[in-house]
Parts: C-alpha cells; sequence; structure tokens
C-alpha cells in the first residue's frame, strides 16, 4: 500500500507542471527515530525498596511512524495547525515521564539524607583514629621519685640535726624547748619567695630582696652566737654561727622544694599509671569503635552509591524518553512543513483526491 506522501509524490510526476527540488525526499529530510527504549530494561539496577513505574505502550498513531508521517501530511494538506497534535504527543511522554521525575525526586531526598550522616561518621571516624594514634605514641613521663625521696629524708635529717645543734645550745640559757623551736623555725621558714636567690640564675638582686632572704635567717644564727659565746670558745662559737646561719638560709628551702618536686613526681607517677591502665582498656576499645564506624561508613556509602546509580539511570531514561518524544515530533513537523510547502502547488481537487484516497 503507497502511502500518502508516495501518493503525493507520484501525483506531482504525473502533472510536469509542478515543479520539486531535486534530491528532496522526506526520508532524507527527517532522521528516522530509534527503537523506544523500554524502562523496564533498567528495573534490575533500581533499588528494590522504589519499584520502577511501569511504561504504558505506544498509541498505534505513534508507534507506526508510517502513521505518524501521514499524520503530517494530512496536516500539511489542510489548514489545521500542528499544535494539537504535537500537544498529544508530549502529553503522552509527560504522563509516562512523570512517575520517572517523581522516583528521582524520590532518590535525591535519599542521596541528601544519606550524604550527611556519611560526613558525621566520617568525621567521627577521624577523631576517634586521631585519639588511638595519640594514644599509642603517648609514652611515660619520666620521674625522679625515688631521688626525690631520699632527698627528702636527708633534708628532714639534716634540719633535725640542726634543730638538736640549737636547742643544745640555748638549752642552759632557755630550758624551754619551745623557744629553740621558735629559733629554729624562724632561721629555716624565712617569709621570702618559694625559692631563694642561692638556685636562682639571671635574678637582679635588690636591697629589699636581700634582706627578706638574709634578714631573719642571719639575726637567729646571731641570737644562737651570742648566747653560744657566754659558755663557749669564741672558735668554736663563730664555727657553729656559720654552719647554723647556711643551714637556715639554704636547708629550709630546699626542704619546701624538695616537697614541691616531690608532689609533681607523683602527679606524674600517677598520670603514668592511668596512661598505661588506659592502654590496656582503651586501645581495643577504639579499635572496636574504629571498625564498627568503618563497617557504617562502608554501608552508607554503599547504600548511596546504589541510590546515586538508580538515580542516574532514571535521568538517562527520562533523558531517552524527551529524545524520543523531540524525534517523533520532529518526525511529524518534518511531513507537515513538507506537505504545508507543496500544498499551495495542488489543484483542489488535488488534495481532496489524496486525503480522500
Amino acid at each position: 500500500m503507497m502511502t500518502f506522501i508516495n501518493r503525493l509524490l507520484a501525483l506531482f510526476n504525473s502533472y510536469p507542471p509542478a515543479s520539486i527540488p531535486e534530491a528532496t525526499t522526506i526520508g532524507e529530510r527527517v532522521a528516522v527515530p530509534a527503537p523506544f527504549l523500554r524502562v523496564d530494561t533498567v528495573a534490575s539496577a533500581l533499588a528494590p525498596s522504589l519499584p520502577l513505574p511501569a511504561i504504558a505502550p505506544l498509541p498505534a498513531w505513534l508507534a507506526d511512524e508510517e502513521s505518524l508521517r501521514d499524520e503530517g501530511v494530512l496536516f500539511g494538506l489542510s489548514y489545521a495547525q500542528p499544535d494539537t497534535k504535537i500537544a498529544q504527543i508530549s502529553a503522552f511522554f509527560a504522563s509516562e515521564a512523570a512517575p520517572l521525575t517523581e522516583l528521582a525526586a524520590q532518590y535525591t531526598g535519599q542521596i541528601r539524607a544519606l550524604t550527611p550522616r556519611i560526613d558525621r561518621r566520617e568525621k567521627e571516624l577521624t577523631s576517634l583514629r586521631d585519639q588511638l594514634t595519640q594514644l599509642r605514641d603517648s609514652q611515660p613521663v619520666r620521674t625522679t621519685l625515688v631521688r626525690h625521696v631520699i632527698s627528702l629524708g636527708i633534708s628532714i635529717i639534716l634540719c633535725m640535726g640542726t634543730f638538736y645543734l640549737v636547742d643544745g645550745t640555748l638549752y642552759r640559757v632557755f630550758p624551754n624547748h619551745w623557744i629553740s623551736t621558735g629559733v629554729f623555725l624562724a632561721g629555716l621558714f624565712n617569709m621570702s619567695g618559694h625559692t631563694s636567690f642561692f638556685y636562682e640564675t639571671n635574678t637582679r638582686l635588690t636591697g629589699r630582696r636581700f634582706m627578706e632572704e638574709i634578714g631573719l635567717p642571719f639575726a637567729a644564727a646571731v641570737f644562737v652566737l651570742v648566747h653560744a659565746l657566754s659558755y663557749q670558745p669564741v672558735s668554736q662559737a663563730i664555727g657553729l654561727f656559720i654552719f647554723i646561719l647556711f643551714v637556715f638560709l639554704l636547708s629550709g628551702k630546699l626542704l619546701l622544694s624538695t616537697l614541691t618536686s616531690l608532689q609533681h613526681e607523683m602527679v606524674s607517677a600517677q598520670k603514668n599509671r592511668q596512661m598505661i591502665a588506659a592502654k590496656q582498656v582503651d586501645l581495643p576499645l577504639l579499635e572496636s569503635q574504629i571498625s564498627q564506624h568503618e563497617q557504617d561508613v562502608d554501608r552508607l556509602n554503599g547504600q548511596r552509591m546504589a541510590v546515586v546509580t538508580a538515580f542516574n539511570q532514571v535521568e538517562s531514561t527520562l533523558t531517552q524518553l524527551n529524545t524520543q518524544r523531540d524525534k517523533l515530533v520532529n518526525l511529524f513537523l518534518g511531513e507537515f512543513e513538507l506537505a504545508r510547502s507543496l500544498r499551495d502547488r495542488l489543484t483542489k481537487q488535488q488534495r481532496q483526491l489524496i486525503m480522500n484516497d
């Protein structure tokens, strides 16, 4: 059976006055569209939670390209406008694309919901790895606890011996031991800073600082010297004065400094014990948490990748639907425009004959 356009061309061949441009055919002007892609061919790749919408078969007037060409010829030979037919084609494809558009929107929502969860998990994973690295690299602080304990013991013995020396010197004049105790404490623990200038370097020594450091120990040593001269030889009393003065100047601050250092060393030792216990307990716990977070990140990434793949395939299907629509519209318009351009060259009887046939 001859198509409309073939009969139209045959009619022009039978009527020589009509002029047709050379090498002009319908097939050359309009590309034949590729076979219609059914969306269910990618259903196996989509997420199982969102089933692929079923696509209705093409209507007969769209499935048969020759019929669509004939429609274009009829519209072109008549005074009808192609807008109605184009709207019908667009409406069919719009109805078929609507479920896919909704499905793509759902996939987009899933991707937007998964992305912050993955980012949060990755930040937590990075934090846990930093904690693990920091805990593994931490080393016990070197302490000198034994040295400070021995130093403290020696300082206590030195202070006790000095106290008995002061008490023995003052006992003949002041039989009350509390007086000796007061003199000893006054000389040993003066009211200056926490360290003596004897232990400091690059320190500016002022008169006030000198009196604070030297005044009270010197007065206590002189007090002992005066009473020692009353019954001891001068050389022995002077030797006692020098010894007690330097003990007062150095031993008191040394004793307090040793106590402070010992406190710091005990804190450091406690931190070392806590760090060792933390390594034994926290390392396996951190490793377990890191492993769990890695599994969660992998699982969430797998879910997002599946959704992204399904989304891309839906977008590809929508693109192919639009391409198929455009091809069919162009096929109709090509036949329409060609027939419209030839319409005025035909007589009314010729047009009526073609349309009735």
